[in-house]
């Protein structure tokens, strides 16, 4: 079944990157895919961080691509990492910018890759070991990205404006409506697939599981008791999640504070 409807979710608008380098397919990319070379930095306090941590677990890379967690809490002031500095400033001469999570570093130099989730995940498929499969599969990458907009925009962005205490009512209402909207719509599409993409499980999957984690343990917590509940009222969603969750590579990463209406377990 083609997730094609997904496609007509606006562009995803992510804060620019400060390192967008990739990991090429031979030597003379600069950053090939080669064992042992690249490390993660990351917290799974954040989606980005969490579906990294996911995918890479999927992806059988513990043994040659390690992994540096950081405190869920950043311990700068502008949201950045302390230490993370030491990379950032290797990376640019008098960088003054934040040294936000996640990084992909490069220890043979010392400097980060990447600092963009979305083509870092891409870029670590690209390191798996042999009999992997992998998390892009050959056509779907459209279908893929559909699902990271459909989440960023409709899930992460829409219950982040709905639980803001601050912001107009009529606008919260709307940004209700808007994640009401698109649960709904993977309700829908779920009720006759067991996965979003291709019949199997992908990074889709993961940018999704990430999503509704972030929803069920932070964004919840911030609806009322009405909002909540029509929240949790998708059975074939959190189903859907909570197979995954079942898995041990989402699992060992799961934060089990979720509101009680909306169990990941």
């Amino acid at each position: 079944m083609s997730i094609a409807p997904l496609t007509t979710v606006p562009s995803l608008r992510r804060p620019a990157a400060a390192f967008r380098g990739r990991i090429g397919r031979d030597a003379r990319s600069g950053h090939y895919a080669v064992p042992h070379r690249y490390r993660l930095h990351l917290s799974t306090a954040s989606p980005d961080g969490l579906r990294l941590a996911v995918g890479h677990r999927l992806l059988g890379l513990d043994g040659s691509c390690p992994v540096t967690l950081l405190p869920a809490a950043p311990d700068q002031p502008d949201g950045g990492h302390s230490a993370l500095r030491p990379l950032y400033e290797a990376s640019a001469h008098h960088y003054t910018g934040p040294a936000l999570a996640p990084v992909l570093s490069d220890d043979w130099s010392g400097r980060i890759v990447s600092t963009h989730a979305p083509e870092i995940l891409r870029d670590l498929d690209r390191l798996r070991p042999n009999g992997r499969a992998s998390l892009y599969p050959c056509g779907a990458e459209s279908e893929i990205e559909a699902v990271e907009r459909l989440c960023a925009e409709g899930i992460r962005r829409a219950a982040r404006r709905a639980g803001q205490a601050d912001a107009d009512p009529a606008e919260r209402a709307a940004a209700l409506r808007r994640l009401l909207d698109t649960l709904g719509r993977l309700e829908r599409y779920l009720a006759g697939e067991e996965f979003l993409v291709a019949g199997r499980l992908t990074a889709a999957d993961v940018e999704l599981w990430a999503s509704l984690v972030q929803l069920a343990t932070v964004h919840s917590r911030r609806l009322d008791a009405s909002a909540v509940r029509r929240v949790a009222g998708h059975p074939v969603l959190w189903g859907h999640a909570r197979r995954l969750t079942a898995h041990p590579a989402f699992a060992a990463h799961l934060d089990r504070t979720a509101s009680p209406a909306v169990r990941l377990r």
